[in-house]
């Protein structure tokens, strides 16, 4: 998957765009913050409230067999260890949009753009290739992505070159799912609005040399809910796989190469796939974690059901945690959402509204589609979850599929 040698389909017009150049700026730039601002608030802070115990008890903290100092020690070297991704990844940008990395002044300055909403996106990518990347995550990735491709399995089973078949995954984020699926034959086309996601899929995509090559601490950032200081200060290696030699080892019966069959979109997935030149370009869209990122859902399915082909096939697994829930454009939130990602925000003016699994599934009934088969999954389903946390957050995902009618 060539992402960093043609960035991605959609991207090519982003320094036409004054607001999409601030948001890749802004997204680059939270990439560079990342190691200073992980210490300020990880470690300084926390060594400013400790010093500020009486004596007697600070000392005491410190010596053994607590070492409360010398834990922190060691968050900020697996902080340093994160940091070297956000590096990685950094440069891999730069490189993949002709930025200097010391720009100077002007409109190529990409440098002091991140606001506080981008630096926690940064933070949250990096610790989510833990689920995707890693073989600590390889449950939750079962838990998430196994049904939907049994149901495309099970779809396309009597399709002998799963090339023919053409499946779209919005929401794409860090490109697992992209990347399995393309292993499995299919013709793979992610799409995904983010740059911090897009950003770190193409390094874990392209510019990895080899599996386990880096080290990632998950949880290091994590002192509520600890039983263990080892359980915070858990390493893992990423990636799991390494993407080019699995794709390059497969020996599937397929006419196309795997570069062929994997692709990337930068772009809102209402905008693109609305549009007549997707319209019937699919047969299958898999959404996974997806659906509730819409403010109006509405705008999803008929975007489906725009680039499906006529007895497409729409598979989903995820909950409903509504992204847009209580936030509009009056607080402070949803000022800062408005100024620096003009395009989220933008979202907002066509109205909001937080439905229920059953009333999806009666407005996807009621809009062009046959709902083939529902049903919550019994099994938990976490996400980004460390297994030794004493708290543990787990989703009863809704698992559908649904054909359009011809």
């Amino acid at each position: 998957m060539s992402q960093s040698e043609d960035v991605w389909a959609g991207s090519a017009t982003v320094f036409e765009d004054d607001d999409e150049r601030r948001v890749l700026f802004a997204a680059l730039d939270s990439f560079r913050q990342y190691r200073r601002i992980a210490h300020f608030n990880v470690t300084h802070r926390r060594r400013q409230a400790f010093y500020a115990l009486p004596s007697a008890e600070w000392a005491l903290l410190s010596a053994p067999p607590f070492n409360f100092l010398a834990t922190l020690e060691q968050v900020d070297d697996s902080i340093d260890t994160n940091a070297d991704l956000a590096t990685q990844i950094l440069e891999t940008g730069l490189q993949s949009f002709g930025l200097e990395k010391e720009p100077c002044e002007g409109p190529q300055n990409w440098r002091g753009s991140a606001t506080h909403i981008d630096l926690d996106k940064a933070r949250s990518t990096i610790r989510q290739l833990y689920r995707d990347w890693s073989s600590e995550g390889a449950s939750e990735r079962e838990a998430s992505y196994a049904p939907v491709v049994q149901d495309l399995t099970n779809a396309f089973a009597n399709v002998p070159d799963k090339g023919d078949v053409r499946v779209l995954v919005p929401g794409a984020g860090l490109g697992r799912l992209v990347f399995e699926l393309c292993d499995q034959g299919y013709d793979v086309e992610g799409n995904e609005v983010s740059f911090h996601q897009l950003l770190t899929s193409s390094w874990i995509l392209n510019q990895t040399a080899k599996a386990e090559q880096y080290s990632l601490y998950p949880f290091a950032f994590d002192f509520s809910n600890v039983v263990s200081r080892s359980d915070q200060l858990r390493m893992v290696k990423i990636p799991d796989v390494h993407p080019a030699t699995a794709l390059a080892e497969s020996h599937l019966p397929n006419r196309k190469d795997a570069s062929d069959r994997m692709r990337m979109t930068a772009a809102d997935f209402s905008e693109l796939y609305s549009d007549v030149k997707n319209k019937a370009m699919f047969d299958a869209v898999v959404t996974v974690f997806f659906v509730d990122t819409a403010p109006n859902v509405i705008r999803y399915i008929q975007t489906v059901h725009n680039c499906l082909k006529p007895g497409g096939l729409w598979t989903n697994n995820g909950p409903l945690l509504w992204h847009w829930a209580d936030r509009g454009l009056t607080d402070k939130e949803g000022e800062a959402e408005e100024q620096h990602h003009p395009k989220s925000a933008d979202k907002l003016n066509y109205g909001r509204v937080e439905l229920s699994v059953e009333e999806i599934l009666m407005l996807i009934s009621s809009m062009g589609f046959e709902v083939v088969d529902k049903g919550i999954r019994s099994e938990g389903c976490g996400y980004i979850q460390n297994p030794n946390s004493m708290l543990q957050s787990q989703y009863r995902v809704s698992h559908w599929t649904a054909k359009k009618k011809s």
